[in-house]
């Protein structure tokens, strides 16, 4: 991360009334990485060992945070659960500790995001001010592609999982991979032609991971459009060929992934996804 970058998230998170302690490692940089895999988990490692942190925020997305998974120690974790948020790139993390520490993991803005009114007033509902029963609703006003639609009316219930899309395809068949049977799967991606959206949906379809999933949800995908000219389905006709036929209850364009305005997800808390108001409640609290 530059200065700069540093500088903004530190800004962002201490608007919340926190106190920001950076990594020993926040300002290496290896071509496009934060430095190198074990550089990056050793810093993770302090953070979780560090008595007085209380929540390990990510400061930006970019590639390449699958590549510190095998490097992770996970039963540490799991002694010393903390606050662990962020998404894009950071959904390998997030993952991997939900699964294999067995941990609520929070799928929210990074610390470069914008911290809109939105954004904020979810992430502190869902984070300082937890309880069962609050109501995550569309940000209004908002443009978003997909644009915000019902898909396949209805209402699932069960445990918030997903992410990037981008990632998700790419752990599958890992021991990091993202369990959809019986969940509420969300799904958002930045930067991806359709035709690479529907190639990572048929992935996960075919993987016997996304048709087992009890409802389904799309994000933001900003930028998610060819350029080129050539023929091609929307976005829109990629998500109602994949999605359709599973005959889950299905909703897009909600306000979550690369968005100004963006609610915080809790991967494992139990939830449940009105398709038809394109609302989710969740059913219990994200921490104790």
């Amino acid at each position: 991360m530059t200065d700069e970058h540093i500088e903004r998230a530190v800004r962002n998170i201490e608007s919340l009334g926190l106190r920001v302690k950076t990594g020993d490692n926040i300002r290496l940089r290896r071509a496009n990485y934060a430095g190198t895999p074990f550089q990056q988990a050793q810093d993770f490692h302090a953070m979780v060992r560090d008595r007085d942190v209380r929540a390990i925020w990510c400061g930006r997305g970019g590639s390449g945070g699958s590549l510190m998974l095998p490097l992770l120690d996970y039963r540490l974790i799991r002694a010393n659960p903390k606050v662990i948020i962020g998404f894009s790139d950071f959904t390998a993390v997030l993952l991997a500790v939900t699964r294999l520490a067995g941990m609520v993991t929070f799928h929210g803005p990074v610390g470069i995001s914008s911290f809109s009114e939105y954004s904020t007033a979810h992430l502190r509902a869902v984070l300082m001010q937890p309880h069962a029963g609050h109501v995550i609703v569309a940000a209004s006003g908002t443009r978003t592609q997909p644009a915000e639609e019902t898909l396949i009316p209805g209402v699932a219930t069960g445990p918030l999982m997903g992410g990037n899309l981008s990632v998700l395809g790419a752990l599958v068949g890992t021991p990091y991979a993202a369990r959809l049977r019986g969940a509420i799967a969300f799904l958002e991606d930045v930067d991806e032609a359709p035709y690479r959206i529907n190639r990572m949906l048929t992935q996960l379809v075919q993987a016997g991971e996304l048709g087992r999933a009890a409802g389904i949800m799309f994000g933001t995908c900003a930028d998610c459009v060819v350029t080129d000219g050539g023929p091609t389905l929307t976005l829109e006709e990629t998500l109602r060929d994949r999605l359709e036929p599973l005959k889950k209850p299905a909703a897009i364009g909600l306000s979550f992934g690369h968005t100004e305005r963006h609610f915080t997800i809790p991967l494992g808390v139990r939830a449940r996804l009105d398709a038809t108001a394109r609302t989710v409640t969740l059913l219990e609290a994200a921490v104790s």
